[in-house]
């Protein structure tokens, strides 16, 4: 009755469902039913396959429920007050672990051996810690990196390489000239004489030769920093196709984060700390300053550009440079297979704005937790292990999530880089005084960019936190950017 029940409740057609066996009768005695919730559609399938294992393995059967993600939390809590159907887990951002905790629908995770830095990142247990208390498994994340186009990094190098070859070889032309002005003969080597006794197999050792300078060529182009790709740009012969060196969403906070993010502070280290914000400082300041001028290189209109508009023009090919979230791996091998991108591609850690000044993303980690409501506590702790541990081993290829799991393997070096990004980044914060902060933020984001004095705008958002946290109007003393700054 169990096992009809789940494949009703999952459909029909999925032979990985209708492969299992029936759990016995018997098992229905005594045997809990954990109500796991969630709310991102694209999980289904894979949250299907792992309640079913989990079942398989312990007949503690697990019914998975998707609800809407608006007032989510409440959802939770009246279920939790006022049904017989308490969701005994569920799966929520760390930044409303705070507000969880806090309504009691929140317990302290119990398998504390296994949610350690042995197994995620420090970004990661910050995440799901809040006043000292560990009250989530790490699940999965989302953050955002540099992706290029390799293709057209790799054709750019061999595009040096020749200017290179070709300005050398005008060289030893016109060293070459006798004192007659004619020129001489020579091996390749300096030496006068013949050249027409090179090998086969020396040509083929100049090719490889080549090959090799190019790889190594592109891996100085993929760039460290802002200037690096200002640099890049002044140079870069682009294909046709090709209609910006770089383009990101300059409209949402979580793509252009990374240029402030490791000079303000909005919570401390676990995102939970009312005496720990720093938003106003010089640093910052110089950051947001160097974000506006990069208006003298790129031409993006906030009012228009979107991340899904982004995105598209790179699986286009019309961008060599852009930042995106981890859901690009997933576009990318689909679109390489249908053959709609032809293109190689990589990814790697977000530039910094220059040799002094460095960036940091922001990141968001979505963790299991186990309703402090539940009366199943014990075996909803050993679901959420299973969960992110033992399942998640096929998250990515049921889902194209990535898991916050160090010891899963990982499904490509792209993937890899996503994930030294999120161990560098900045979990989001748990603080509900400040959860209007991420779009008062983009607002001073999108000032910027359109030209409004940065100290000024930086000091009014401050201003206007600092007055929300400490329930007092709050004021903050103008800082004068430095001469060069400005």
């Amino acid at each position: 009755l169990a096992a009809a029940a789940l494949l009703l409740y999952f459909g029909i057609g999925s032979d990985r469902l209708a492969q299992l066996s029936p759990i016995p009768d018997n098992a229905l005695v005594d045997k809990p039913t954990l109500n796991l919730w969630y709310t991102d559609e694209s999980l289904t399938d894979f949250l299907a396959a792992a309640a079913l294992d989990f079942s398989e393995e312990s007949e503690v059967r697990v019914i998975p429920r998707l609800v809407s993600g608006l007032e989510y939390l409440e959802s939770i809590n009246e279920a939790s007050l006022n049904t017989n159907m308490v969701p005994d887990v569920y799966i929520v951002g760390n930044d409303s672990l705070e507000k969880a905790w806090l309504s009691g629908l929140a317990s302290e995770v119990r398998d504390t051996d296994y949610v350690t830095a042995e197994n995620f990142p420090e970004t990661a247990l910050s995440a799901v810690t809040y006043q000292d208390h560990l009250i989530g498994y790490p699940f999965y994340y989302e953050t955002s990196a540099l992706v290029y186009n390799l293709t057209y990094l790799e054709e750019a190098a061999a595009d040096q390489l020749q200017a290179e070859a070709d300005a050398l070889a005008g060289q030893e032309a016109m060293a070459a000239l006798d004192e007659n002005g004619e020129p001489v003969q020579t091996d390749g080597s300096g030496e006068e004489g013949e050249a027409d006794g090179e090998t086969a197999a020396d040509a083929q050792t100049e090719t490889e030769a080549s090959d090799a300078q190019i790889s190594e060529r592109t891996q100085t182009l993929i760039p460290e920093t802002i200037d690096d790709i200002l640099s890049f740009a002044d140079s870069y012969n682009a294909p046709e196709q090709v209609e910006a060196v770089f383009r990101w969403d300059v409209s949402d906070i979580f793509y252009n984060y990374f240029f402030i993010g490791n000079y303000v502070d909005v919570g401390g280290p676990h995102g939970d700390d009312e005496e720990q914000i720093d938003i106003y400082n010089l640093d910052a300041i110089r950051c947001l300053t160097a974000y506006q001028e990069l208006t003298r290189y790129f031409s993006i209109d906030p009012e228009e550009v979107s991340y899904e508009s982004v995105a598209q023009e790179f699986l286009d090919g019309k961008l060599v440079f852009t930042i995106a979230t981890t859901d690009i791996l997933s576009r990318l091998e689909t679109a390489a297979a249908d053959g709609s991108f032809s293109w190689e591609y990589g990814v790697a850690r977000v530039p910094d704005i220059n040799d002094e000044l460095i960036t940091r993303s922001l990141s968001v980690t979505n963790a299991v937790v186990v309703n402090g409501y539940s009366e199943k506590k014990a075996v909803a702790n050993e679901f959420a292990r299973f969960l992110t541990e033992t399942a998640a081993q096929k998250l990515y290829e049921s889902s194209g999530k990535l898991p916050a799991n160090t010891q899963i393997s990982l499904p490509n070096e792209q993937a890899g880089a996503f994930a030294e990004e999120y161990a560098a980044s900045v979990p989001i914060p748990k603080m509900m005084t400040t959860s209007n902060y991420w779009v008062q933020m983009e607002i001073a984001f999108t000032r910027v960019w359109n030209g409004e004095e940065v100290s000024a705008v930086l000091q009014e958002l401050s201003e206007q936190i600092m007055t929300q946290v400490t329930g007092e109007n709050y004021e903050e003393e103008y800082i004068e950017p430095p001469e060069e700054d400005t």
